[in-house]
């Protein structure tokens, strides 16, 4: 009797793995967006504590070098 149980539980409205849902395929785009997202922070992220002085804009230190040079060339 056990093997009639077990020979008939094939049932007809099994779905097929490689099917996704609209749903899952959304949400399967939407974590793919955010991981590729999060890589590209990661790796900006990387690159300025690597060289923290190329993401600083040049006029921000350089403006303050020539005021005071400028003040060293009146005294």
């Amino acid at each position: 009797m056990a093997e009639q149980v077990h020979g008939s539980t094939v049932s007809s409205d099994v779905h097929s793995p490689s099917v996704l849902e609209p749903e899952q395929r959304a949400a399967l785009v939407f974590v793919l967006v955010l991981l590729v997202f999060l890589g590209l922070l990661m790796v900006r992220c990387f690159r300025i504590l690597l060289d923290p002085y190329r993401s600083m804009p040049s006029s921000t230190w350089t403006d303050y070098t020539e005021k005071y040079t400028f003040d060293y060339r009146i005294s």
